[in-house]
């Protein structure tokens, strides 16, 4: 869901945290491979960084004091969960709008290390043993593992939640989760993984980094239905206040048994963590520089260019930082429902794409502090450039005659305007390509053969995006399109886009170090027409499927690399959205009672989790 000039959907942090979805077959540090091992970490190529004797992620304060409070309005969605309301707990399920934070909640088998590209160290697993075949993976509990409430958590705890997680949870697990064959406890603390042949490299990590769910407290409760009762969890917070739609806190686990662990330690050090939710972001703008709440990562070019002249900030008591962002920013952009006949034939989306004046937007709107996005790998190696590699080529030959020859030169990019806002000469080549498609102008309205107008609506829970959504309106309205723009609430947003029911939607979506498994709840055919998934433009390609299949399966980084190139550039010839913007730092402003270390090159900001409170003086 839309956040000014970029939004997150899923967020890194829980798709790294709490479900990480990448990495696994070449899992093991170099030279065990094709014999069973068992050890304190995976990581898809090569060594693991850290040793088995390791203290603490190199990233971390290890002393951290504890204590304090953290807030922050909500910005980033994962699973079922909503930018501006919430009214259900559990946000594994595709009902209802989940509410921020609740990850927090749970404890997960291994833990990732975020200064590694995908790399997994031991949580309320101490380690694992993988069979020679890479099939079979058992997960050793490490002993003094409880819930909440003082009970045990078992092997059998485990086993459970994979397996309601793989037939009941939201589709974007269920989809990794169809290669886990199934999930077994061995022993109170042995639980027993076992794989697919068809599994990709991803799916062992994607099932490490599951919540823990306790199968005691579930017992008679129904999975799939919403509820606001606090779920049982084991993580390092718990639930506490809370209220409904409005904000949701948590509070830190006293003396919880993995404070200390080596991939914990330095980590979760407030004492409360609260979420805010605002339906208005000039509301939520006035509220944080009134202390409604202290931490904000701003979006907006506007906020940032001129809003902060504030007397917090000029006093002090507000700090703004940017820093570098070493995550892969994603792809952002307008993204058409291919289901739609107007909007089923490539070359009407793509003249569509060339009414949109990015150099004017971001100058006048954006105040220039943006890059125009190209790809859906923005700021990472995975995004195509130029003409197609040797590599690239071997793998792209298999599939000449049924991608567009344009995939075989230049990596497609979206055209340059003249700045003026509507530059005649594109307007003109997409005119010619709209009536090459079958449409025509009569009487200024484009109609196709049978006479039906050409109309579109972008549809949005917010009006954020109104300012740089109106002039490309209007230069589709040049072209004969009758556009518009609609705004509806969060509710009838999420019902209309699981429904598939709209024109054009903005979204942004991101994907973590070692693209594979997750890439198929927005990309493969089986989930075009399956309610509820990320699919919402409705690909549908024998091609990009395969390619899913080459990069899940890459013997190394570069194979992988070069198999998400080769995505990226049949995915482009589709057409199957407008690209919007991204930038590769971020910007921070947090009221002054906050500590934090150098960033580093770590693939996460980690406010939440490695910053703590400034001692009181």
């Amino acid at each position: 869901m839309p956040q000014a000039e970029a939004f997150s959907h899923p967020t890194r942090r829980t798709v790294l945290k709490a479900g990480f979805l990448g990495a696994a077959a070449a899992l093991l540090p170099a030279g065990v491979r094709g014999e069973e091992v068992e050890s304190h970490g995976l990581s898809l190529f090569g060594d693991l960084k850290y040793g088995p004797d390791f203290k603490a992620f190199f990233y971390v304060r290890p002393d951290a004091p504890k204590g304090g409070t953290f807030s922050q309005q909500v910005v980033q969605t994962i699973y079922n969960q909503n930018l501006f309301t919430f009214d259900n707990l559990n946000i594994y399920i595709l009902k209802g709008a989940g509410a921020a934070g609740i990850d927090m909640c749970f404890a997960t088998l291994f833990s990732r290390a975020w200064d590694e590209m995908d790399a997994m160290y031991a949580y309320a697993a101490q380690t694992v043993q993988v069979s020679a075949d890479r099939l079979t993976y058992r997960f050793r509990l490490r002993p003094g593992l409880t819930f909440h409430d003082g009970s045990p958590l078992t092997a059998e705890d485990c086993a459970w939640s994979f397996t309601r997680l793989k037939e009941d949870g939201h589709p974007y697990i269920t989809e990794p989760l169809r290669f886990m064959k199934e999930a077994v406890a061995e022993a109170p603390d042995l639980v027993r993984v076992t794989l697919t042949p068809e599994r990709g490299r991803t799916t062992p990590l994607t099932v490490a980094g599951l919540p823990i769910f306790a199968k005691a407290w579930w017992t008679g409760k129904d999975f799939t239905k919403t509820t606001l009762e606090p779920i049982l969890g084991s993580g390092p917070y718990k639930i506490g206040r809370i209220q409904a739609g409005q904000s949701i806190s948590f509070e830190r686990v006293k003396d919880w048994w993995g404070e200390k662990l080596p991939s914990q330690v330095g980590s979760n050090n407030f004492d409360n963590q609260t979420y805010v939710y605002y339906q208005d972001r000039a509301a939520s703008f006035i509220a944080f520089s009134t202390k409604n709440f202290l931490f904000r990562e701003e979006y907006t070019s506007l906020n940032w260019a001129t809003g902060y002249d504030i007397p917090p900030v000029r006093d002090g008591r507000i700090k703004r930082e940017t820093v570098p962002d070493h995550t892969a920013s994603g792809g952002q952009g307008w993204l058409f429902n291919t289901r739609r006949p107007q909007l089923a034939d490539p070359r009407v989306r793509q003249a569509i794409g060339m009414a949109f004046d990015f150099e004017w937007t971001n100058k006048h709107v954006m105040y220039s502090l943006y890059q125009r996005a190209t790809s859906i790998f923005e700021n990472s190696s995975f995004k195509a450039t130029g003409k197609p590699s040797p590599e690239e080529l071997a793998m792209l030959e298999p599939y000449r005659g049924k991608v567009p020859d344009a995939v075989f030169g230049e990596a497609i990019v979206p055209p340059v305007s003249d700045g003026s806002g509507f530059d005649r000469n594109l307007l003109r080549a997409a005119g010619r390509m709209l009536a090459e498609a079958g449409w025509t102008i009569d009487n200024r309205i484009l109609k196709n053969a049978k006479g039906e107008p050409f109309t579109i609506e972008f549809l949005e829970d917010d009006d954020g995006l109104y300012k740089h959504t109106a002039p490309f309106i209007q230069n589709l309205q040049r072209l004969g399109i009758q556009a518009t723009f609609r705004v509806v609430d969060p509710s009838q947003m999420q019902i209309r886009t699981d429904n598939f029911d709209f024109d054009v939607i903005t979204q942004r979506v991101s994907y973590n170090s070692t693209p594979a498994d997750d890439m198929r709840g927005y990309y493969a055919s089986a989930n075009a027409n399956r309610k509820g998934t990320l699919n919402r433009s409705g690909v549908a390609d024998p091609v990009l499927d395969a390619l899913m299949d080459r990069m899940g399966n890459a013997g190394s980084r570069e194979e992988l690399v070069a198999a998400c190139r080769c995505f990226d550039r049949v995915l482009r010839a589709g057409f199957y959205w407008v690209p919007m913007w991204y930038r590769t730092e971020r910007w921070l402003a947090y009221w002054d009672e906050f500590e934090h270390g150098d960033p580093g090159a770590i693939y996460e900001l980690g406010a939440m989790d490695l910053w703590w409170a400034k001692p009181k003086t």
